[in-house]
């Protein structure tokens, strides 16, 4: 079974997508790429359960297991050596990228405290957007009790557009809150 939105891009925005740029070839469309999730926990440096905890919260918001981060450079302010481990990311790619947008756009977004909407300024000139969220509790998937810190997380959603406008539009046919 396809999900949901993959199926709404396949048959409803795709056609509004080409009616807007007037792309000629179909391959033009603009279509998700990935999604890359990224948790930095820097308190991992002095206990490495903090970074357990963290890839057990990843790995039940996105659904398969993540990659541990580790320090590029020694840092010794932070205490930090080269080859510590510092975070840990996931990159959702079809399926399980729709579901994800699904879940971030309907459960998750409007669950933020004072959530009046993600900023529309953040792309990066190639169709990419990135933001960050506070705390992972926004997510139905982690349990409040058993969390025992709010821990903010990157999420990174690249796509095959060109511009900044064409990507603008595929998120918002995405039903993708963006303030006005």
């Amino acid at each position: 079974m396809t999900p949901r939105l993959k199926q709404h891009y396949q048959d409803v925005l795709r056609k509004e997508l080409t009616e807007k740029f007037g792309y000629k070839n179909p391959m033009q469309v603009p279509a998700l790429d990935k999604i890359v999730i990224n948790m930095a926990v820097g308190k991992a440096v002095s206990d490495s359960k903090k970074l357990t905890a963290a890839v057990g919260e990843l790995t039940k918001i996105a659904g398969q297991k993540p990659a541990i981060s580790k320090a590029k450079k020694s840092v010794a302010n932070f205490k930090l050596r080269e080859g510590m481990p510092i975070g840990a990311k996931v990159t959702l790619r079809r399926e399980r990228m729709y579901e994800f947008l699904d879940r971030l756009v309907t459960i998750a977004l409007p669950r933020v405290r004072d959530f009046r909407g993600i900023s529309g300024k953040s792309f990066d000139g190639r169709g990419n957007y990135a933001f960050g969220l506070k705390e992972q509790i926004v997510f139905p998937e982690i349990n409040y009790d058993e969390v025992d810190e709010i821990r903010g997380m990157d999420i990174i959603i690249c796509t095959t557009a060109k511009t900044n406008e064409e990507a603008y539009a595929l998120l918002k046919g995405f039903d993708m809150p963006f303030r006005a």
